[in-house]
């Protein structure tokens, strides 16, 4: 009911509240708004359109089911379809972290749909006799499984943003190794000169990475795609038609594109969130994966005069307000510290997960929130590091090959031919000054020249059987 030009009146069961009188969202979303000032942050974009599929698929479902008008049904269709376009997001006015498990997004979204939904049957905004936020829009439904299924609609959208740059990084890594093939290189254990490495092999292996934590993040997600439409509040599906109740999780899979299934048991699917655990254990294990690499390019990269400098990387922005002429592996450095972010936000999805008591875990929005806090930087993170950094990285060939010259690394080659024993008393008078391995070898009689240049060729010394070959 209309009060003046600027408000409207609405009631609940607190009692009455000024609503701006063009506002879609209503009483419910107000009180939210007043109540969970906590973040300062809406509701992501992604799960809004992720409720707002779940209630086009209902409305759908519940007019087939013969529940529900066909041009309401179709009107609350065609409101959902506004907003997955992007219209009335600002009506969305919810924190992302808040009480009660969600209820107030899921309100929120009931309100705005259901006054849009009126003006478009020709009533006004606020006439709930034409559409209902609870008896119409929430129809067969509950927060408790509206919100899990959005929550999973909004996360399988992100992976696949977050696969595409994935691949990129993946098949950049892999460009870079078949470039650098040929490149050798000092390899290192515990920060010391070891062996003998191809410079591609190194990228080789971030490339395998990467493609491996593709494939786990993959099947986890697998997960996602069991979802508790039709539990209502708890898992008995209370209030829900059995028509809807058995055909709602085909319909949200048909509005969505995505192959959804409904859960065996719903009591069970309701009341335990360990896929959202599942999926999130899988991008930490992606971060740490990254930031490892990134620990490793930077060392690479270090110097220029005074680091390792085996590697260039393409400068980006000045690195010092008082050093002229430093840059700095920003790219990388935010790299890490988007790792750093999703690993802290491990722990909270775990705790948020484990904090759920008896047929519900109140705690879905603060997981909600850290998890696509996660996405979004990995995203971002990947993004930049592939193009900004990974595909611009150049190899300085005559630093590695003269760390290769330089160090007695090389002698692990001879120990199958002169013995552990003998190896070490070489390498340990190399390392003090003494004669070279070289010299050594040859001035003991423990290998001919031409045997020496076989077992002592570092290109060889860096795959199994090269050396025998020639």
């Amino acid at each position: 009911m209309v009060e003046n030009n600027d408000v409207r009146i609405e009631r609940d069961t607190v009692g009455e509240i000024e609503v701006p009188a063009d506002a879609y969202y209503g009483v419910n979303a107000m009180r939210a708004d007043e109540n969970f000032n906590i973040t300062g942050r809406p509701v992501d974009e992604n799960m809004i359109m992720g409720i707002v599929q779940v209630k086009k698929a209902s409305a759908l479902m519940n007019a087939e089911a013969g529940q529900m008008e066909d041009e309401k049904a179709e009107a609350i269709a065609k409101v959902c379809d506004e907003i997955i376009e992007g219209k009335h997001h600002d009506h969305f006015i919810t924190d992302a972290i808040q009480g009660g498990a969600g209820t107030s997004m899921n309100m929120n979204a009931n309100e705005v749909i259901a006054n849009r939904a009126s003006e478009v049957l020709g009533g006004e905004i606020g006439d709930h006799d034409i559409v209902h936020p609870n008896d119409d829009v929430n129809m067969g439904q509950s927060t408790n499984d509206v919100i899990p299924t959005a929550g999973k609609i909004a996360i399988i959208h992100y992976l696949e943003d977050l696969y595409e740059e994935l691949e990129a990084l993946k098949n950049a890594y892999a460009d870079k190794a078949k470039e650098f093939d040929k490149v050798v290189k000092m390899g290192r254990t515990h920060m010391q000169d070891a062996i003998p490495v191809r410079l591609g092999q190194e990228f080789n292996a971030f490339s395998n990475a990467i493609g491996r934590n593709i494939d786990r993040i993959k099947h986890a997600e697998k997960e996602l795609h069991v979802i508790n439409m039709g539990s209502t509040a708890v898992g008995t599906g209370l209030n829900a038609d059995t028509d809807y109740y058995k055909g709602i999780s085909d319909k949200v899979a048909e509005v969505t594109g995505i192959d959804f299934e409904q859960g065996e048991d719903l009591f069970d699917s309701t009341s335990n969130l360990d896929p959202f655990v599942s999926v999130h254990g899988t991008l930490k294990a992606l971060a740490v994966t990254l930031s490892k690499q990134m620990n490793d390019l930077r060392l690479m990269a270090s110097g220029p005069r005074v680091g390792l400098n085996e590697i260039n990387l393409e400068p980006r922005q000045n690195g010092s307000s008082i050093m002229p002429g430093k840059v700095n592996p920003v790219i990388l450095e935010v790299v890490n510290q988007v790792a750093f972010r999703v690993i802290g936000n491990d722990v909270t999805v775990t705790a948020a997960a484990e904090g759920g008591q008896f047929q519900l875990n109140v705690f879905e929005p603060v997981l909600f929130y850290a998890t696509f806090e996660s996405l979004n930087a990995l995203i971002g993170g990947v993004n930049t590091l592939t193009e900004n950094s990974v595909k611009t990285i150049e190899a300085n060939e005559e630093v590695c090959q003269g760390y290769v010259d330089n160090s007695v690394g090389t002698i692990t080659a001879l120990t199958p031919h002169i013995g552990y024993d003998k190896a070490s008393e070489i390498a340990d008078k190399a390392i003090h000054g003494g004669e070279s391995v070289r010299e050594q070898v040859l001035d003991q009689g423990l290998l001919t020249e031409e045997e020496l240049d076989n077992v002592l060729d570092p290109f060889a010394m860096t795959e199994p059987g090269i050396a025998s070959k020639e």
